[in-house]
């Protein structure tokens, strides 16, 4: 049994992934109603991307159970100490790293959201998961909030936010990235220019695309 696997999250995790299945259906209805040209403009662009999530503030935006697990596996196999997410939503990405944190025997997981009502109910889930003494959510822009007071060296990184800002969130963190130290980022193909740079051996990692639209990078130096 693991952290994972067991209760309090377990159940936890199952009632959260229900409650965002739920939801789906309207999410979809919603999104639908937004012209595709414009959801694109907005998903890439490095401000309008604001007025898209606000939009977007009363639904979870999860990652799926297998890449919440595939998150889980990543932090506990590397051994993780310091983890660093960009994009709480509802917490449930959250959950799966700070478990790994737990069976790692502690740690830290800073993470980052703008939208405040998330903020309130991802603390709710880490609260009620028993994580709130490994994880600190900073409210506001990551741009801000993730430029000071990280751990000198970052083991793992989660990017799950507005994908038009993956590029500087990386290039922010990039110098505490020891080598071996893995950068997901979900939703990947949404943000071409990140790929890029990750894709090229020359500025320093070897990356993959995996299940999911997920992108599995290591750092290399």
């Amino acid at each position: 049994m693991t952290t994972l696997t067991s209760t309090p999250l377990a159940p936890l995790l199952d009632r959260l992934f229900a409650d965002a299945a739920a939801s789906s259906g309207e999410l979809n209805r919603f999104v639908a109603d937004i012209p595709s040209a414009e959801q694109a403009r907005m998903v890439r662009s490095r401000t309008e991307y604001i007025d898209l999530y606000s939009r977007l503030k009363a639904f979870p935006l999860p990652v799926s159970r297998e890449t919440g697990g595939l998150l889980y596996i990543l932090a506990r196999s590397s051994s993780a100490q310091a983890i660093v997410e960009f994009g709480t939503s509802f917490g449930i990405s959250t959950l799966h790293l700070a478990a790994a944190l737990r069976d790692n025997g502690g740690g830290r997981l800073i993470s980052t959201e703008f939208e405040p009502s998330k903020v309130a109910r991802a603390r709710e889930n880490l609260a009620a998961g028993g994580f709130s003494d490994l994880v600190e959510i900073r409210e506001g822009d990551a741009l801000t909030t993730l430029r000071t007071g990280l751990p000198e060296t970052i083991d793992l990184v989660l990017l799950d936010g507005a994908k038009a800002l993956y590029p500087d969130i990386l290039r922010l963190l990039e110098s505490r990235l020891k080598p071996g130290a893995l950068v997901v980022a979900d939703n990947a193909d949404d943000s071409p220019e990140y790929l890029s740079y990750v894709r090229s051996a020359a500025n320093g990692y070897m990356s993959v695309p995996f299940a999911e639209d997920v992108e599995l990078s290591m750092r290399t130096r």
